[in-house]
Order: structure tokens, then sequence, then C-alpha cells
């Protein structure tokens, strides 16, 4: 039998999902014995006139990790998703905007301002920004166009399926790829996580059902270690986040953020979140809640760490 033709490819992120592809161990032996990689351009020698050359369909399935930041990563993601039979959003940037995201609560013209201008560090007298286009002696050279706005990859192209995490868990990972190898997926559109739960359904740590009067950044405070940490003031985004990593984060002492994304049903997690530190508030005092609620830093960052470009807000309005 002909053996299933995988693509990965590496848009706007970290690089940590191309990683964690790699973490499922020795499992990465099933994937050699039924599967052939036809681009992987971060670890194997392949350009992207390898893909251009390919007939529409050619690739079965397309592991495709990065925000969409750039005209290149836009053109990628066309170009593999037309190439594709499968297209599957691998991971938090991908699936939900991630960490490059948080651009949306700024312009590009702000952006630029900062990094080529304003930064202490920053000597730049003549202000002179990067140029998507440069002529030298040697010919042109050409750089990817910044985008106003970050997307996801699904309000980019046509998803067919998702993998959430920053990055995804190795059992995430090979619950992905055992599917696509059998040929068992899920429905179409689906997550692909073992959970659809809150996070906090797989955490072991005690809910007492206590309530807050001041919320702590993880520095700030050492944990009871067999308690609920949300209970404790800290942060933990496990409430509004899809579980099926296995709560990690706060077994370890440490609150979930949010990397897995929202519960099953739940529009924006950013709302689903603020809805739940209101119900542990200890006050009925709307001037001691604005003071309890101020002592979050950076609220915004908070909310939307991962997910701000599939939020109800999507981006700041620009100036």
């Amino acid at each position: 039998m002909d053996k299933l033709k995988l693509a990965l490819y590496w848009a706007s992120s970290c690089g940590g999902c191309d990683i964690a592809t790699l973490a499922i161990g020795e499992k990465i032996l099933e994937v050699a014995e039924t599967a052939e990689i036809v681009f992987w351009p971060v670890a194997m020698d392949f350009k992207y006139k390898d893909v251009e050359r390919m007939p529409d369909k050619r690739i079965d399935a397309c592991l495709f990790n990065g925000a969409i930041r750039t005209s290149e990563d836009e053109h990628m993601a066309k170009m593999l998703r037309t190439k594709s039979k499968i297209m599957v959003a691998y991971g938090s940037c991908a699936y939900e905007g991630c960490i490059p995201g948080l651009a949306n609560f700024f312009s590009l013209k702000s952006i630029l301002e900062r990094v080529y201008e304003e930064t202490p560090s920053t000597d730049n007298p003549g202000k002179v920004y990067p140029q998507t286009r440069v002529q030298m002696p040697e010919g042109d050279l050409e750089i990817p166009e910044l985008k106003n706005m970050v997307k996801t990859l699904a309000q980019t192209v046509d998803v067919d399926y998702f993998v959430p995490g920053c990055p995804p868990e190795e059992k995430t990972t090979w619950l992905a790829l055992e599917a696509l190898l059998n040929g068992k997926l899920p429905e179409r559109r689906s997550v692909i996580s073992h959970s659809s739960k809150a996070l906090c359904e797989e955490c072991s740590l005690v809910r007492e059902g206590r309530k807050v009067k001041k919320f702590y950044r993880p520095y700030e405070v050492i944990p009871d270690p067999e308690k609920c940490l949300l209970e404790q003031g800290l942060l933990c985004y496990g409430v509004a986040t899809r579980g099926g990593c296995g709560a990690m984060c706060p077994q370890a002492g440490m609150p979930c953020t949010g990397c897995y994304g929202a519960v099953e049903g739940v529009i924006d997690q950013g709302v689903h979140f603020l809805t739940a530190l209101g119900s542990i508030i200890d006050s009925t005092d709307p001037v001691e809640i604005k003071q309890i609620v101020d002592g979050i830093v950076d609220p915004a960052g908070t909310f939307y760490r991962y997910s701000l470009p599939v939020s109800l807000f999507r981006r700041a309005k620009s100036v």
C-alpha cells in the first residue's frame, strides 16, 4: 500500500510545535512505517517549489502550525490547502492565534514605531523601516509583508481538524497522528483532544468553594500543593480551558494559562474566565470589587493570551 503523504509547516510561531511532533518518542517509528514526509522545511531540505509542482490534493494530510501574520504565511496556507486533502491546525497559534495574536491589541503602525524607533536599545535616527523589496547588486531581495491583523489558520483557509496546545502534549499529538495513520478521524471540524470538558475535571487539586479577596502572580505566593490554585487567588485558567493535557501545570503548582483553548460550546474563552472570576470574589461592595479586579496585572493579555484573534473582540480598533 502507498504510504500516507504527510506535510508539516511552521508559520508565525515559536517553533515549539515542530519540536512537539518529535515528543512522541519511539512512536515516530510507527509514523515512518506508514507515512512519507513530503514537505517539512524546518527539518529537511524542501523548497516551496517542491510543493508548487505537486498536483492538487497530492498531500494526504498537512499539520500546519503557526498564526497567519505575514504575506508568506498566507501564501503558504493557501497553497498547502490546495495541495492537501486534510488540513490540520496544529497547536494554539494555528488554532486560536496564541501569543502572536496579542499583536491585535495594537495597530501595525504602532508596533513598527515601537520596535524600530522607541525601544531603549534602538539606535535608528533615520527611522529606517524594513522594506518588502530592496534592490541589491546581485538582484532584488524580497521579504514578506507584515499584515495589519494576525489571523488563525481557519480565518484564512478551510480547516478540517484542530489540535490544541502550546504546544500540544505528546499524547494529544499522538491522538491526532494515530487517527490520521489509521484513517479513523472524528467528525470533520472537531478539536482533537482527550477531553471536551473543562480542565478542572481532570485536575486532582481539591476545591473547597472558597472565595478570594486578592489575586496573586505566581512569584508572589507559595500555594498549598493539594488545593485549588484559583481558590488561593492564583489566576488558574482551568475552569475556562478544554482539558486533555492532564492538568500538568496546576498539579506542578503553576496555574493553567489556557493554551488548550475554550471548553466545548464556549464562544469567547476570555469572557468565560472573567465570569468565573466574578463568582469567586469575596465581596459585594462595588468599590472593594474594583480594587480586587484592579490588582490583576494586564487583564486583557491575561484573559486573551491565546485566543484574541478568535474572540468576540478579534482586534483593537485601528487608529
